[in-house]
């Protein structure tokens, strides 16, 4: 008789498969993956895929004519035209073409509010890991920048699964530290990118907005589809403290003791002015924004998303 004896996978491949775990829930990816992303308008790409272009080629959808020019090639004239009208003229297509989108993720001191799952970077860095692997099972590609008072990485983009680990190994080696300079460094990465694109913005976005707003602007200037991911605990909402309680600055070193109940008016007032001015922000703007609380299942609010995406398109 013959004993059996199981070979222990290699350290780095379980490395690999605990990190992927920690941003890849099982129990929604492929909830999440069989909903389509497409862009709201026209993309560039550099591939045949399964989204509309502006630029016009000689594939799949035809898209009008335009007059024949010496050196056209003569398959593509329309020959009944001509016996009707007596013209040379050209058929023109619309090219599919693939889209890249860019993942941008603040990891910023401020987003390591929140403990285990609810920790607001670990949900928004899960939540960027989902989506990423949805459009590159679409055959399309997908980049990962991430920035605090600077940029950390920009992983370029890619459309292999061997993407999708280069990202989580690069979030599973983030410590939140810095102060996040959020239009510096949305600027910057801008200047990095092509035209026309999708770029999803993962963060608090508890930022200058005036100076955030710019930075949007520049990327608009370049035709990009623009989605913000506002990730927030429960508690920076709803502000659901009693008693004396001890606040301290994740991005300065302070402190403030103070009794809840002579806050709590004061805070959510505000906060509903910062919110009601981002949202304004964004309606000026023609930008998407998407607000999650780290106390719900992503799965449910991603999919659900995702639903109302393709409804509107």
């Amino acid at each position: 008789m013959v004993s059996s004896k199981r070979i222990p996978a290699p350290e780095s491949e379980t490395m690999t498969v605990s990190i992927l775990s920690r941003y890849l829930d099982p129990a929604f990816l492929n909830r999440v993956a069989e909903q389509p992303i497409e862009p709201r308008g026209l993309v560039v790409g550099n591939l045949a895929g399964a989204h509309k272009s502006p630029l016009s080629g000689f594939a799949v959808e035809f898209a009008g004519h335009r007059d024949y020019l010496v050196g056209d090639d003569p398959r593509h004239i329309d020959w009944r035209l001509y016996y009707k009208r007596d013209r040379l003229s050209i058929k023109q297509y619309e090219m599919e073409t693939n889209f890249v989108c860019h993942l941008l993720l603040d990891v910023s001191a401020s987003m390591r509010y929140g403990e285990g799952t609810q920790q607001k970077l670990l949900y928004a860095a899960g939540a960027a890991t989902v989506l990423a692997y949805s459009i590159i099972a679409q055959n399309d590609k997908v980049s990962l920048a991430t920035f605090d008072d600077r940029v950390r990485s920009d992983i370029p983009p890619g459309n292999s699964l061997a993407q999708i680990h280069r990202m989580t190994h690069h979030l599973d080696q983030i410590v939140p530290v810095e102060k996040t300079k959020m239009a510096e460094c949305l600027t910057e990465l801008t200047g990095r990118m092509g035209r026309r694109e999708i770029v999803m913005i993962f963060s608090d976005f508890l930022t200058d907005l005036n100076a955030l707003e710019i930075a949007l602007q520049r990327m608009k200037y370049n035709r990009h589809e623009i989605v913000l991911f506002q990730v927030l605990h429960h508690h920076e909402r709803s502000f659901e403290f009693d008693g004396m309680v001890k606040f301290l600055g994740l991005e300065e070193s302070s402190e403030y003791l103070a009794q809840t109940e002579d806050l709590r008016q004061g805070y959510l007032d505000a906060y509903r002015r910062y919110e009601a001015n981002l949202d304004e922000l964004c309606r000026r703007n023609n930008i998407e924004r998407v607000p999650l609380d780290t106390s719900r299942n992503l799965g449910d609010d991603l999919v659900e998303y995702l639903n109302q995406r393709t409804r509107i398109r």
